[in-house]
């Protein structure tokens, strides 16, 4: 067995497309969803790490950071982004741990045949999925990336690994803004489940953008049903969450595999 840790939890989809996924495979196990109210995250994740037929978890808000300290190893990504969305359990009996969230942007964009190389790119939320996103996109070669979030020190984090991933990338910081924009990219969770709010304050979309919402559940959020409106391309959640699911089920298998996960360029 296998479980999905959030709070909320009623959002995901990981549970239907995973178990999916293991039953195609011939696998005889799926994944249930586990609402563990933050205040309890530590103490249950505890006891849900004892638990023998228990063996990993998929992570997802807000425990992407908080998640980092289960595991005594940790893949490449998870180390450069400073958050996890798969914990697994070793032969060992240890616990290990990466991030899987960009390359699963990444395979969405690239089932559409949306390119990023030489785009510039506007980047709302950079916690442990937005953080994953900008950094995977930035392999994508764009020729500029806007960054905002709540916490300043993140934003020069991820700043400072866009400039490795991609130098010639320009990065900037700062107010959302699409004015100059080719893709929006949405990765807080504003417009998650009931929340009618936008990510950004805008009344109209440039027809030009293609927008990107995280969020799978609802899968038109208000930033999607406005993209749609005025004529954008839109990429939902739910493309993110399919790109990366057969990557989530090979690391979930094959706990061995997180150690020599390929670093980014």
């Amino acid at each position: 067995m296998f479980g999905i840790v959030g709070d909320p939890i009623a959002q995901v989809r990981s549970p239907e497309m995973i178990t999916w996924e293991l039953q195609r495979r011939g696998i005889d196990a799926l994944l249930v969803p586990l609402h563990v109210p933050a205040a309890d995250f530590e103490q249950t994740m505890a006891a849900l790490m004892r638990l023998a037929n228990f063996g990993g978890f998929v992570i997802t808000v807000p425990f992407k950071t908080r998640a980092m300290a289960l595991a005594d190893r940790l893949g490449l990504q998870a180390q450069a982004m400073g958050g996890i969305n798969v914990l697994v359990r070793r032969s060992d009996g240890g616990w290990s741990a990466d991030m899987l969230d960009g390359m699963g942007c990444v395979a969405a964009f690239k089932q559409r045949g949306i390119a990023i190389e030489g785009r510039s790119l506007m980047v709302l939320g950079l916690g442990g999925a937005g953080g994953a996103i900008a950094c995977a996109m930035a392999a994508q070669r764009p020729r500029k990336m806007r960054l905002h979030d709540l916490s300043a020190e993140r934003c020069r984090f991820i700043s400072g690994c866009i400039t490795k991933i991609s130098p010639t990338t320009q990065v900037e910081t700062g107010p959302p803004r699409v004015d100059d924009a080719d893709v929006l990219i949405n990765a807080t969770p504003v417009g998650m489940l009931a929340d009618a709010r936008l990510p950004l304050q805008v009344s109209a979309l440039p027809p030009r953008l293609v927008v990107f919402d995280a969020i799978v559940m609802p899968e038109q959020t208000p930033l999607i049903e406005l993209a749609e409106q005025c004529g954008c391309t839109v990429v939902r959640g739910r493309e993110m969450m399919l790109g990366q699911i057969p990557q989530l089920v090979d690391r979930l298998l094959d706990p061995e595999a997180i150690a020599a996960a390929p670093e980014l360029p």
